[in-house]
């Protein structure tokens, strides 16, 4: 009987022990290949988004990833002043079919897109995008960067990572190898390929470059504010600084004085 129950600890030490959680916590991407750490250009906490960028890889969403993908947080009045100006972004919005209504008769209807649209969804609902996919669906990339474990990193990695599998790994049908998703085997096909966007700047369309833009896209509309917020910082920073200062030189030259001083109280009788 106590031989019996030894047998079964040691077998459950060891499974807790394979999965990580005798020593601390797993993450859902650790049975995956990490991603490398890159230095962004917005990473550093003076840093902004590379406005470039940020235009580059909206077209990157717009012609490779919105197929599949939406981007239910992000309108089109989202992208004025930012990498479009708002007559250019009036007229991307207008490049769409907007689904509105009911009208008089009570039906719906289509019509161009407005500034205050958001992104329309590639599906109308979660089955039609499951029946489209074999089954799996499609994440929303609104958040996607701070959704996985490696931000930015990671889904750079997922872009960039695609390859054959090595000897002894079988695919089911309909699955990819990357070694950078859970389990080395994703739903998604390589979607990135050297020229398959034509960037209006110039820019050489490789893989890498088109990585990099989309998810600088992808980074900003998970923190549109990212900018603002970081200016914000530096004139709270730069208040406080001066604020310190006076109450320093307050405290040095003006209270000290009066905090110092005697008092003598004489006998009037």
């Amino acid at each position: 009987m106590w031989s019996r129950a030894l047998k079964r600890a040691a077998g459950v030490a060891a499974v807790l022990s394979g999965v990580g959680i005798a020593g601390g916590v797993a993450f859902a991407s650790d049975d995956g290949l990490h991603p490398p750490h890159l230095g962004w250009s917005h990473g550093g906490m003076l840093d902004s988004y590379d406005a470039a960028s940020v235009r580059r890889g909206y077209h990157v969403y717009k012609n490779v990833c919105a197929s599949c993908h939406s981007l239910n947080r992000i309108a089109y009045r989202n992208l004025v002043d930012v990498c479009f100006s708002e007559s250019e972004a009036k007229q991307l919005a207008m490049e769409a079919d907007v689904e509105d209504g009911p009208n008089d008769e009570g039906e719906m209807y289509t019509r161009p897109g407005k500034l205050s649209d958001y992104f329309p969804a590639p599906y109308p609902n979660e089955a039609a995008a499951r029946y489209a996919n074999n089954g799996a669906l499609p994440p929303d990339l609104s958040l996607i960067t701070k959704a996985r474990h490696g931000g930015g990193d990671y889904v750079y990695a997922l872009l960039t990572g695609f390859r054959d599998p090595p000897g002894g790994v079988n695919l089911r049908e309909g699955l990819h190898y990357n070694p950078y998703f859970p389990g080395g085997m994703i739903g998604m096909a390589r979607p990135l390929y050297d020229g398959g966007v034509e960037y209006e700047d110039g820019t050489p369309a490789t893989t890498s470059q088109m990585a990099k833009d989309v998810v600088t896209f992808l980074a900003w509309a998970a923190e549109p504010d990212n900018d603002e917020r970081k200016r914000m910082g530096m004139q709270l920073m730069f208040t406080m600084a001066l604020l310190t200062a006076f109450l320093t030189y307050h405290k040095r030259f003006r209270w000290v004085a009066i905090k110092n001083r005697r008092l003598e109280f004489k006998d009037m009788n």
